[in-house]
């Protein structure tokens, strides 16, 4: 209201306004209409009300601004209700505009706050790798027990041969690595041991401070649950890999089968670590980077062009990282280690051997492979396609590069897959393979958020065209 009545004051005085605005002392903050180069209340109001997001700043600004204006023109204006009101209804129009701020304690919290969040998603990143290598060295199966909070690892001679004495009682054992030495199983025990460990760790390094960022006030209602949530879902990850783990300790069907975990219980612990890394991924963009980089309307529309085109393509690339769970869990990479034929043929006679016929796609050897191959062939040609449909549109440089990097990234994943498995799944490319995997669906992830479409209050500022230096 005080905005409002102050700008009737101007708006009548006009004239008397202009003689002393030279010397008054918020000149150098606006003012001066852009034409006449002589002082316009419109022209001072907006470049002065419109670049205060902050209420109180704002009633500061006027109040300091237009105190001397106030006291010379006391008791010589009648304010209009009506003006008053349409000025008010334009003031939270324009708060309503501004962008929503997960963090809103100020830079300091800001930054802290996005360190802690990259530091946790680079945690989950490092935890998928480590379960990469526990699987691929067949570390997994090596402990038969589990409790939530953990417990010490053997610390002893003779606690050693009670936990080897628990491992010779599992069908791995029997069926796979009937001879192994107590110094063999120590290595697969400590594989084992430091995965659980890990995940156990990222639970206590995400608890703390995120209880004292709420402590502080640093969080907002919408930040805080979304955390929260997160937080449920790693706590809730541990049971999933126990859950699976227990599969891998039942007897196998055939007396032929080697013991392995149940691949749906492998895709769902390896989906579940992937949906945690992209929660805290892109919560933690959103808090650095609360509005996307652009700088005019003609990049906006062309980050919307993009757009329709990345989410899709984006999908496409988690499909195939969960299909490639499926290989894993059926150990389908050490099958038809050829390319890019499959043994002699380009589809094995077997694809849809098993009945019913969707139990082909998630546990037939052959069709698992094929599958994922077909998935992994469409991914690189979608983001190849995103590149090269968006050649000629307007793009902010940083977009353009992002999309340049994801292509070398898909190109490189394929390679590795195709190494992966000419080699018959070495830990080395096969790690490798599996965060080739969740980088690549980094950038995606990084392309995405930088095509969100800026806040209305930033769109209203921004020039039909960039300047460009």
């Amino acid at each position: 209201m005080l905005e409002s009545r102050l700008i009737t004051i101007i708006r009548r005085n006009y004239k008397s306004i202009n003689q002393i605005i030279k010397s008054s002392s918020f000149v150098s903050h606006g003012g001066r209409d852009n034409i006449s180069g002589r002082f316009s209340p419109d022209t001072y109001y907006y470049s002065t009300y419109r670049n205060v997001t902050n209420p109180t700043a704002t009633r500061s600004c006027f109040i300091n601004g237009f105190r001397t204006l106030h006291n010379l023109n006391k008791g010589s204006y009648k304010p209009s209700f009506k003006y008053m009101s349409t000025m008010a209804a334009n003031a939270c129009k324009e708060n309503k505009e501004t962008v929503k701020l997960l963090v809103t304690a100020g830079p300091h919290a800001q930054k802290a706050i996005g360190i802690w969040l990259f530091a946790s998603a680079a945690w989950v990143f490092s935890m998928v790798i480590l379960g990469g290598v526990t699987r691929l060295t067949r570390s997994g199966l090596s402990m038969t027990d589990w409790n939530f909070t953990g417990s010490l690892p053997p610390l002893s001679d003779e606690d050693w041969l009670i936990e080897f004495e628990k491992y010779k009682q599992s069908p791995e054992f029997k069926r796979v690595n009937r001879g192994m030495s107590i110094d063999d199983f120590k290595f697969i025990y400590w594989m084992e041991y430091m995965h659980r460990m890990w995940g156990r760790a990222l639970g206590v390094m995400f608890a703390l401070p995120f209880s004292y960022f709420i402590r502080k006030g640093y969080i907002n209602i919408r930040l805080g649950a979304r955390l929260a949530g997160l937080f449920a879902l790693g706590g809730g990850q541990g049971l999933i890999g126990w859950w699976m783990v227990k599969s891998g300790l039942e007897e196998p069907p055939s007396e032929y089968s080697q013991p392995r975990v149940s691949p749906y219980r492998l895709a769902a612990h390896l989906t579940s670590a992937f949906a945690i890394y992209c929660g805290l991924f892109w919560t933690a963009l959103t808090v650095v980077m609360p509005e996307p980089p652009t700088e005019s309307m003609a990049w906006v529309k062309g980050a919307a062009k993009v757009k329709r085109l990345a989410l899709p393509v984006g999908i496409i690339v988690g499909i195939t990282a969960i299909s490639g769970a499926f290989v894993a869990g059926n150990d389908a990479g050490r099958a038809f280690n050829t390319f890019p034929k499959m043994g002699d043929s380009w589809v094995p006679e077997d694809v849809l051997s098993m009945k019913p016929l969707i139990r082909n796609f998630f546990e037939n050897t052959a069709t698992v492979q094929l599958d994922h191959r077909i998935l992994a062939t469409t991914t690189l040609a979608s983001i190849c396609g995103l590149w090269w449909s968006t050649r000629r549109v307007d793009l902010h440089p940083a977009v353009r590069s992002l999309i340049g990097s994801t292509v070398g990234m898909a190109a490189l994943q394929v390679t590795l897959g195709v190494s992966t498995l000419l080699y018959y799944v070495p830990v080395s490319l096969g790690t490798a393979h599996q965060a080739g995997a969740l980088t690549l669906l980094t950038f995606m992830l990084l392309l995405n958020h930088t095509l969100r479409r800026p806040s209305p209050m930033l769109l209203k500022s921004l020039p039909a065209v960039a300047k460009m230096v």
